[in-house]
């Protein structure tokens, strides 16, 4: 698998993972620019959930969620920024999660799901 797939195919996880767990998928691959985007947005209850989505083959280079660094999380505030100002629909609340994915040969993949990194 090219990194383009592995990519696709945990986004393809992540929304399963997601819809399992009570959200509702509202857009995938969401763009704001050329280099902003947005994984998933979802809503689950009253807030909205934009969602950054990590895949790798193996924890050599680190996790998943270790490759998600502050420039990444700048471009998924500015994106989710955007989305919200040209929203029809009033969110009370959102925030930022990561969802990294492990998916090592012959082995179920595994998932950390990091909630509301955006939090103060």
């Amino acid at each position: 698998m090219t990194n383009k797939q592995i990519g696709k195919y945990g986004e393809e996880l992540a929304k399963n993972f997601l819809i399992k767990k009570g959200y509702k998928i509202l857009e995938t691959n969401y763009r704001y620019s050329k280099i902003a985007e947005i994984d998933i947005i979802a809503r689950k209850n009253d807030t909205l959930h934009f969602i950054e989505v990590k895949t790798r083959k193996s924890n050599l280079f680190g996790t998943p969620i270790e490759a998600v660094n502050q420039t990444k999380i700048n471009s998924i505030i500015a994106c989710a920024n955007f989305y919200i100002q040209n929203s029809k629909q009033y969110y009370k609340n959102f925030q930022i999660d990561i969802i990294g994915i492990l998916i090592e040969k012959d082995k179920k993949p595994e998932f950390e799901f990091l909630e509301n990194i955006s939090a103060n």
